[in-house]
């Protein structure tokens, strides 16, 4: 065992655990990038990957980053142990899958316990999610994989049953449509703890959206405290070390811009198996611009969907949804708030973000059995209409530490706007999701909660020259103009008859 004398490095990586190892002292151990050594210090042990410097760290002593630090327990100046390891078994595993080998559920257990305790490289770690994306998991094997990112982070157990509704996404203005599931759900009774994501590639998450009216950095105890009282939450899923794997996951998904399906199934199982949830809706929007493309990748996803929750014991059931423009016409946190609000507290508003909650709400109802006049849809509806979901809303907000009272002026929608008008009259052919989410984005959303666009308008329209189709709202000038720049060249808006481009220009 060698020794060495910790130096606080103040970086934080975010993924495979790494220290900074002097050249000299590495080449004295017969040590090279990325190889792993274990660190001891006291009864503490650590497995972590080495990257080699010739000044950042003087010779003896070895460079940790505050995540590191904080793990171990040691501050600066602090002796350690250096001991060379073996790769672990789970790399055997690895190169298995990539060869088209079926991995037994120990080792798809050894792979993923191997990932959270940082013992697997990210190389490795990419090599695990090309294998799924290129040569795939079947459905045994997925349900392992889920059952082992459940395994290996916190837990919620509820007395009551547990439901939920999870969407996969890709469509803009999608995120709003949980703050109409949630107090639908709950205001029938029905227990709901919601825990949602913040945007990775889209304008706003639920959690983004719903953090415009309440807390959503809820702890586990919390979170059990607000869903006892109110029967709903809304929260953030990021803070919970729920299913941490995926979020080691996902860092290296977003740099190689893959999201295998096998993965995406137990990214959302394993969070509700995780949250206690045992009846489960998925909603699947198709269309051009959404994650998924067109009906046949639909259906495929939907049986693995049924197949896998049916091997981990979830009353599961797939809605298969129109995604071909955004839902509703507001776009970004603090607009989707609301036009969610507006929905919930008037009963009126865009016939797609109605339709679309209370038929996924009714789907909810239909697996719990409680349609007792008409369909599942009808009650959600009635329960909109006469305003008891707006009083669960309500109840939900100010349980989460907001406002209930809320006012529609009061919500921090971006000072600066912009309208984007037709150019000739004629119909709206179609409206890109692609290029609405770009510009939202360029526009700020969802970091900037007030950043976004409102659409006017959706396919088949009929519309005269100069009339609005979008506004875009931004919280400063700079990205106001960003934006609009983005707008005028992508045309989001396509109109019949429009000229497209000149040539030669």
């Amino acid at each position: 065992m060698a020794k060495f004398t910790i130096k606080s490095i103040d970086l934080k990586y975010g993924g495979t655990r790494m220290i900074l190892m002097n050249e000299e002292d590495a080449s004295k151990l017969d040590i090279y990038p990325y190889d792993r050594i274990m660190l001891t210090y006291g009864n503490k042990s650590l497995t972590v990957a080495v990257a080699l410097t010739r000044s950042l760290v003087p010779v003896g002593s070895i460079g940790l980053p505050r995540e590191t630090v904080e793990v171990l327990g040691v501050s600066e100046g602090d002796v350690v142990g250096v001991y060379p390891v073996s790769p672990p078994s789970s790399v055997t595993f690895i190169r298995k899958k990539i060869s088209g080998g079926k991995l037994t559920k120990e080792e798809v257990f050894s792979i993923i316990r191997d990932v959270v305790s940082g013992s697997l490289s990210e190389i490795e770690i990419t090599a695990f999610l090309l294998a799924q994306e290129l040569v795939g998991l079947d459905s045994e094997e997925i349900a392992h994989l889920t059952e082992a990112m459940v395994e290996t982070g916190n837990r919620m157990v509820f007395e009551d049953v547990v439901y939920d509704i999870h969407s996969i996404g890709g469509v803009p203005g999608n995120s709003k449509v949980a703050l109409l599931e949630v107090p639908i759900v709950a205001a029938a009774g029905l227990l709901i703890p919601k825990t949602s994501s913040r945007a990775i590639t889209s304008p706003a998450g639920t959690a983004d959206t719903m953090e415009v009216l309440a807390r959503v950095d809820l702890e586990l105890d919390e979170i059990r405290e607000v869903a006892t009282k109110t029967r709903g939450v809304i929260v953030w899923g990021g803070r919970l070390n729920i299913a941490p794997a995926d979020d080691i996951f996902i860092k290296v998904e977003r740099v190689l811009g893959i999201d295998p399906l096998s993965q995406t199934i137990a990214s959302i199982l394993s969070k509700k198996v995780a949250m206690g949830v045992s009846r489960l809706v998925v909603d699947l929007p198709v269309g051009r611009g959404a994650k998924v493309g067109n009906m046949d990748i639909a259906n495929r996803m939907a049986r693995l969907f049924v197949e896998v929750g049916e091997r981990l014991g979830l009353r599961l059931k797939c809605a298969i949804t129109y995604g071909g423009q955004p839902i509703g016409y507001y776009i970004g946190p603090a607009l989707e708030a609301k036009e969610a609000l507006i929905a919930l507290r008037e009963g009126r508003g865009a016939m797609s973000l109605i339709e679309k909650a209370t038929s996924l709400a009714g789907l909810i109802f239909e697996i719990a059995g409680i349609t007792s006049r008409g369909s599942g849809q009808d009650l959600a509806k009635e329960i909109l209409f006469t305003g008891k979901a707006w009083k669960k809303m309500k109840e939900i907000i100010e349980a989460q530490g907001g406002d209930p009272n809320i006012k529609l002026e009061d919500l921090p929608i971006g000072d600066k706007k912009v309208e984007i008008t037709a150019p000739v009259d004629g119909y709206v052919t179609n409206v890109d999701n692609t290029a609405i989410t770009a510009i939202a984005k360029a526009a700020g959303a969802p970091k900037d909660k007030g950043a976004g666009v409102v659409v006017h308008v959706k396919a088949g329209a009929k519309v005269k020259r100069g009339e609005v189709l979008l506004e875009i709202y931004a919280e400063s000038e700079s990205k106001l103009t960003t934006a609009y720049n983005m707008a005028i060249r992508l045309r989001p808006v396509g109109l019949e008859g429009m000229l497209l481009k000149e040539y030669p220009e």
